[in-house]
């Protein structure tokens, strides 16, 4: 066994640590040895007498006082395990790591070399600036058209020519600099950065923002125009505004118009967003500057010219600052790779604000004198022709587009028959990355070839935001052959590897060249992860390029720009190639035959599953090839992974079309399943199609993809269909443990194995004050009639209605008086022999102990049954019924009202009521006598039958002997101090268990007085409770879990009315909650806040624990000092600990520090009662366990039930459950199994009696744990995980199926969350139990069935799923 190990050390022992707390942090396992063996720092050879030591087993080489030492040794360490152990993550010990491959295909190629570009020739009369070549055709070619705008039709809607650009952009650097503010404070300076924001129909007054921003010499930051407060990303744009310290914004009267306002008609402040001041620049507000003044225009430097914004994968905003240099350079090497001309018309599709449509659209144009015809993204959705409508039009030379562009014309160009695109020389397609990009192009030429389009003019490009054009493909001269395909292989992808595919063609990859290196440009392709390796020739790796014409830095973020703006690549040994910096592109790729450049994905759109790379537009392709017309709207879909359970998992959601059908859908779903399976093998995690247009969107409508994220993980996705497949993707799961066989534990006196043996004890009883007492009175009966005669007018009895107006008391004498009565009436009205079992058919109430304690007179055996409730007779009536057939009562004892239920039709309906046993209405009976008390003549015989049904659904009854009765009511006495002056009060079901103990035994027994407030009548008025705890003064009380809940439920938000009407809980010292299951931490610690504004002491709530077997085991009655009670002195306060969880599942007990992950904190169950012993049982070998393990609970006690009273002809399981031995140890004891798990820890605290205090946990049910893996489970955890999952989870409960875990919801919120909750519980259930779900069930709130004591009935439930009978909103069947 592990835990017995000492951990080895070096061979002197040092002198003992007096400054340390913790024990040393080597993470050998923990050693609890005893007391008297603690030897730390000694070697495994050295016997404990080869240490010299002092009396006082202080070491003599220790250099420290024995006065010292000895106070060490009484400051006892506290265990807590180095802090190593609970902050590392210990997935190495769970996840099973997948053997490589030896096939894994490997680069063999050599170690890349850098790629030059052409060089950046010098041109006579390229501009200092840009600014410049502005000036100069604002000057010279004023008439000549500069931009062309279109409108919503697509038609011209205003041309802009130079002369009028130059003027206004003049203007409105003239206003910026000296017209906003007072005439002294100039609010705007050189340097300063303003956003800029204008909507994509209006790219003139965007044009004169931008320029006039660069002649004023201030940094424009171009965003989006906010339309909402919920629009995609706006916080993070705010992020950006703030990280680029912008405290200006330019836009339009329009647009300003348009922006949402508040109440007051003020632009609302956007989430995460600084404090704007808004100027409107449209033509009417600028002034026109003074003669004398003129814009200062200097030569190009580093200084920053514009700020590009860009989306990260997380979705974070950052700003890519572009130098004065950089911008011109750039525009410099666009114009010799695109071969641009002064004069030349260009179309231009893209969003002019950013990126290809900017540096060509906006820079390039103006630097060459270029006209561009802007068509915006609201024109392509209503006229997707209406790009290439403008290139015959304008007979324009260059076109600027992306894939969809071609696409969309492509499917509506039947409309055109006479469009000609023979006068373009350059198609530029901007994401030529793509991986649709080569069958868009393809399939484009396709058509248009016949209408003049020249296959050489196709040029893909690649650029990214940090590296700005990466590679561009020349136009090529008529009639050369194009340029080849790479076909490469998905699988050697996966693997960063280029392996050319020549067998499989479905699972190849065709991707088309995106040209050369820009001219001026040097390039590497170094690894993605980890330090910039160069790549091997046959290796995908990231493309990083040093140029002049790249970004400079992300503005107001020094730590990511080092990261990305300087990085210097290394060979294989580490050894950097030389100075220059290069800036990574974010593009995967590889340098191909004759220097041409191939990207095959993106940085951001990389997901590492099991070691593996896919990339996110591949699977998105693939799901798109799978004929998605029927399904997928507008061909939306998005691509991304969440971590789930130590490996990234994919999810694809997609917009499903609003006439799909519900066939149509799961057959799309399970295609595109087999298909990513068979061409990336790679397994899915989840699908989801949501409702068409609810993905969020980008400003110019694509899949906001960090949003969609987001809302899958946050549970806001609100699909229409699921598909989950945890069983094919998650191949990491733990290998299922194996049960070693052989005797679990083997016994060295009283140690285990180096452990203490898990047992505890109570006090013992026969040390009690009242011996006398207990001699006279060994039955009950003998109790009341002794209390009748000496004080018969002491009231024991006090009943409440929801009022808190006592509708019933009674008095010793009372009491025994009407217990005559019904004696009489059992013996002549029902002629009952000594020793029939005759049922009690009551409400909570006093009727019910009369009738207790007269069935007690007359000799016969109670038994005691919840009535059937009223308004659900089907359901409540044939539980009586079975009760009533099983006890094979003689007789029924009930009230009026309840016997007419009993004979009425509704009863009819469910059960046979010709067939009842005698009832006896005990309302109106006759002033009888019986002729004498009966009294048994051993204490052995039967008191009463105590039935209850438990959370596995099995009916059972346990036989109470008199004599056990006497003990547990003794017991009881003892533990909570109880004698005739005390007052407690009851608010439980009387029905069976330690409920109907305190109810109708404890009072006739001790003496005190018992308030009863019956739990049903809380529904009506949930503060009856506490105001009588408060108007009584009330010092302990009894309680249920639900009792609890229907406190918090109905009082949660009226602490403050309840003050107000004077309810102050300070004098109650214990609050304890009976209940058969471990305690419900979570719940009492809510109780106890939330009541604590009405003084509630934190420490009064503990719990009390009894099973079947023994109705009492633990009852723990705290002493709070409040100020109405003095100090008591029964123990200590209910312990809590956290345990961990995947040590529980092994049915291991270790401690670990509160806040350690997989902890679970676990509280006492209360403290044992006297005359009680405890034992903890390896459930398989029946041998007593050490105190680390987990195992059942075994009991010896005076008041054990004496065996089952309903199992026929069932003896064995009778010796089994009630007289059982251990299978060595200790063989003679005779012990009760209570079939709970547990185990017993010794605390650092004292009891009354000075002795270390054993505490007993409770972890759960032996019949309800689940059996998974090999491991053992507790539902209750599983269920707390899944009810944190989701805030519209209101309960749920779990079971297994045919190996599957079903786990079962209930939904409080709209049935639009319903499919949220599958992925959510899915991943909860993976991460912190390491199962797989197989099936979930959203259904309707109450379906989950609960019992009286608040407990799940979980095989109830699962036998009304395996019926059909639960109609679920949702069911998951995980794949």
């Amino acid at each position: 066994m592990a835990h017995s190990r000492i951990a080895p050390s070096q061979n002197s022992a040092p002198p003992p640590d007096v400054t340390a707390v913790a024990p040393p942090p080597t993470r050998g396992p923990r050693v609890d040895l005893p007391s008297n063996a603690v030897v730390r720092g000694m070697s495994r050879g050295q016997s404990r007498s080869s240490m010299m030591e002092t009396a006082d087993g202080v070491p003599v080489n220790s250099r420290v006082s024995t006065k010292i030492q000895q106070l060490l040794n009484t400051l006892k360490r506290p265990k807590r395990p180095p802090l190593s152990e609970f902050f590392t993550d210990d997935s190495e010990e769970i996840v099973e790591v997948p053997q490589p491959d030896p096939n894994t295909p490997k680069p063999e190629g050599r170690q890349i070399m850098p790629v030059k570009g052409e060089p950046l020739g010098v041109v006579s009369n390229w501009p200092p600036a840009l600014q410049a070549a502005l000036a100069r055709w604002g000057a010279t070619q004023g008439k000549s058209p500069a931009l062309t705008a279109l409108d919503i039709t697509g038609k011209p809607l205003y041309t802009l020519t130079y002369g009028k650009l130059w003027s206004r952009s003049v203007k409105l650097a003239y206003t910026l600099l000296n017209k906003l503010g007072t005439k002294n404070e100039q609010i705007l300076k050189p340097g300063d950065r303003v956003a800029l924001v204008y909507p994509n129909s209006d790219p003139g007054m965007f044009w004169v923002a931008f320029y006039g921003c660069l002649l004023a010499e201030v940094i424009p930051v171009p965003i989006e125009v906010p339309l909402s407060r919920k629009d995609a990303g706006i916080s993070q744009v705010g992020f950006l505004l703030g990280s680029c310290g912008v405290g200006l914004a330019l836009t339009s009267e329009i647009c300003l118009k348009g922006l949402p306002k508040t109440p007051t008609g003020e632009i609302l402040q956007f989430k995460g967003w600084p404090r704007l001041k808004w100027v409107v620049t449209d033509s009417k507000y600028l002034t026109k500057p003074s003669k004398d003044w003129q814009p200062h225009v200097p030569t190009a430097n580093t200084d920053p010219a514009y700020i590009e914004y860009k989306a990260s994968k997380e979705g974070t905003v950052v700003g890519v600052a572009v130098s004065k240099v950089a911008m011109l350079t750039h525009c410099q090497a666009l114009t010799q790779a695109c071969n641009y001309c002064e004069g030349e018309t260009l179309v231009n599709v893209l969003d002019f604000k950013k990126d290809m449509g900017l540096w060509h659209g906006v820079l390039t144009a103006v630097m060459n004198r270029i006209h561009t015809i802007s068509v915006p993204y609201a024109v392509m959705k209503a006229c997707p022709l209406s790009w290439v409508q403008r290139v015959h039009i304008h007979k324009a030379r260059v076109a600027l587009v992306k894939c969809r562009d071609l696409h969309w014309a492509m499917m509506a160009h039947r409309d055109q028959r006479d469009t000609s695109l023979g006068s373009l020389r350059m198609l530029i397609v901007a994401d030529g990355a793509n991986p649709w990009s080569v069958s868009s192009c393809d399939a484009f030429l396709n058509v248009f070839q016949s209408h003049g389009l020249k296959p050489e003019v196709i040029c893909p490009c690649a650029t990214s935001p940090e590296a700005m054009t990466v590679a561009i493909r020349r136009p090529g001269v008529p009639g050369a052959p194009l340029p080849a395909r790479a076909i490469l292989s998905m699988g050697g992808l996966s693997h960063g590897v280029i392996r050319v595919n020549t067998e499989d063609k479905n699972s190849a990859l065709t991707v088309q060249d995106v040209g050369h290196v820009m001219p001026g440009a040097l390039m590497c392709i170094v690894r993605p992860d980890g330090p910039p390796q160069l790549c091997k020739t046959d290796e995908i790796g990231e493309i990083i390029i040093n140029s002049r014409a790249g970004g400079t830095m992300y503005y107001g973020l020094p730590g990511l720009t080092k990261n990305t703006f300087e990085v210097i690549p290394v060979n294989a040994n580490g050894v950097p190639i030389g100075e220059i910096p290069f800036v990574r592109s974010g593009l995967l790729g590889f340098v191909g035959p004759g220097s041409l450049i191939f990207v095959v994905g993106k940085i951001e759109g990389l997901l590492m599953v099991s070691g593996r790379r896919h990339n996110a537009d591949d699977l998105v392709a693939t799901a798109l090839a799978v004929e998605p017309v029927k399904t997928v709207y507008r061909g939306r879909i998005a691509v991304f992974s969440v971590t789930v359970f130590y490996d990234e998992r994919v999810v694809i959601v997609a917009e499903q079309r609003p006439d799909a059908s519900e066939e149509d859908s799961f057959q799309w779903m399970s295609r595109v399943l087999q298909a990513i399976d068979s061409i990336h093998q790679v397994g899915l995690y989840c699908l989801a199609l949501v409702p068409a247009n609810t993905l969020p969107k980008t400003p110019l409508g694509g899949i906001h993809i960090s949003d969609t994220k987001q809302f899958f993980l946050d549970g806001n996705l609100h699909p229409c269909n699921i598909l989950m497949c945890p069983h094919t993707c998650v191949t990491n799961l733990p290998k299922p443990r194996q049960k070693q066989p052989g005797p679990a534990s083997v016994m060295v006196g009283n140690l285990v194995a180096g452990k203490r043996i898990a047992q505890a004890a109570g006090r013992d009883l026969g040390m009690i004050e009242d011996q006398d007492l207990v001699r006279k009175h060994q039955y009950l009966t003998e109790a009341l009639h002794w209390r009748a005669q000496t004080d018969p007018d002491h009231v024991l009895y006090v009943l409440l209605n929801a009022k808190g107006v006592t509708v019933g008391t009674a008095t010793c004498v009372q009491l025994h008086k009407r217990a005559e009565k019904i004696a009489a009436a059992l013996t002549e009205k029902g002629s009952i022999n000594t020793g029939e079992n005759v049922v009690l058919l009551y409400p909570p109430g006093i009727d019910l102990i009369a009738s207790f304690y007269g069935c007690l007179y007359a000799g016969c055996v109670p038994v005691n049954v919840r009535p059937p409730h009223p308004q659900n007779l089907a359901a409540t009536l044939p539980t009586v019924r079975m009760i009533i057939d099983v006890s094979k009562a003689a007789c029924i004892l009930t009230t009026q009202n309840l016997m007419r239920t009993l004979r009425s039709k509704e009863a009819a309906a469910s059960v046979n009521i010709k067939t009842w046993p005698t009832i006896i209405d005990t309302d109106d009976l006759p002033r009888r006598r019986p002729p004498q008390i009966y009294k048994p003549p051993t204490a052995e015989m039967i008191a009463y039958l105590d039935f209850s049904v438990s959370t596995t659904g099995m009916l059972t009854g346990v036989k109470i002997s008199h004599a056990a009765v006497s003990a547990l009511c003794r017991s009881i006495k003892l533990q909570c101090e109880l004698y005739s002056s005390r007052q407690i009060a009851i608010c439980l079901d009387p029905y069976c268990g330690l409920g109907f103990v305190l109810w109708c035994l404890a009072s006739v027994y001790s003496g005190h007085q018992s308030i009863l407030i019956p739990p049903f009548e809380l529904e009506t008025c949930p503060s009856l409770w506490l105001s009588t705890l408060s108007q009584y003064r009330i010092r302990d009380t009894f309680c249920s879990y639900s009792v609890m809940e229907l406190c918090i439920k109905g009082l949660g938000t009226q602490t403050e009315l309840l003050k107000a009407r004077g309810v102050n809980l300070s004098c109650v010292r214990s609050c304890v909650v009976i209940a058969e299951e471990r305690p419900r931490l979570a719940l009492t610690h809510s109780f106890s806040k939330l009541f604590k504004d009405v003084g509630l002491s934190s420490r009064a709530v503990s719990t009390a624990f009894g099973s079947r077997v023994n109705l009492a085991i633990c009852l723990q009655v705290l002493y709070v000092p409040a100020p109405c009670v003095s100090q008591g002195t029964t123990g200590p306060d209910p312990c809590t600990v956290y345990v961990d969880m995947k040590s529980l599942r092994h049915d291991r007990v270790r401690l670990v520090e509160r806040g350690a992950p997989q902890s679970l904190p676990l509280m006492e169950s209360g403290k044992i009662l006297p005359g009680v012993r405890v034992i903890i049982v390896n459930p398989e070998t029946r041998g007593p366990l050490g105190d680390s393990h987990l195992g059942e609970i075994w009991v010896n006690s005076p008041h054990n039930a004496s065996g089952y009273y309903t199992i026929y002809g069932e003896e064995s399981l009778q010796a089994d459950h009630f007289n059982t031995k251990l299978s060595f140890g200790d063989p003679h004891t005779l012990w009760a199994r209570t079939g709970y798990l547990g185990f017993v820890k010794r605390t650092e605290l004292l009891d009354a009696s000075g002795d270390r205090h054993d505490a007993l946990f409770v972890v759960g049910s032996l019949d309800e744990t689940l059996e998974l893996r090999g491991l053992r489970y507790h539902p209750n955890d599983i269920e707390t995980s899944v009810s944190r999952a989701h805030r519209s989870i209101a309960e749920s409960a779990v079971f297994t199926w045919t190996n599957l875990l079903v786990v079962v919801s209930e939904l409080c919120g709209s049935e639009q969350d319903a499919l949220d909750l599958v992925p959510l519980i899915t991943n909860v259930v993976l991460e912190e139990h390491h199962l797989i779900v197989g099936v979930v069930v959203i259904v309707d709130p109450g379906v989950i069935p609960i019992n009286s004591r608040g407990e799940k009935q979980r095989m109830h439930l699962r036998d009304s799923f395996l019926a059909d009978q639960l109609d679920p909103i949702y069911v998951a069947y995980n794949m």
